[in-house]
């Protein structure tokens, strides 16, 4: 079976559930893919929330703003890919992430 939609919910979700719903395809998904782009999806939401949090902290003393423009650009322009790369079918793999899980 396909789970292209499961993916894409997953992805989307950076938007309403960030951390809730990439936890729950993880913990309930038979499918290994789905599974693998679920664990994917909620790392990349962890360190972005991360950084964008310290960018913040940094933003006081100037140095943090450009952080906080790129990482809150990322945390933007990736899901949104991964959302059509999921829909079309094409494999998705996260920035770094992506090469740690596996």
């Amino acid at each position: 079976m396909d789970y292209n939609g499961v993916k894409a919910i997953t992805h989307a979700s950076a938007f309403f559930a960030p951390f809730l719903v990439p936890l729950v395809v993880w913990l309930l998904m038979q499918d290994r893919d789905a599974k693998n782009m679920a664990l994917q999806a909620l790392l990349f939401h962890v360190c972005i929330g991360v950084l964008i949090s310290i960018s913040w902290a940094l933003s006081f003393i100037l140095i943090g703003i450009p952080f906080l423009i790129v990482f809150g650009l990322m945390g933007i322009y990736y899901p949104i890919k991964g959302i059509i790369y999921s829909l079309k079918g094409r494999p998705f793999h996260y920035p770094v992430i992506g090469s740690l899980v596996r």
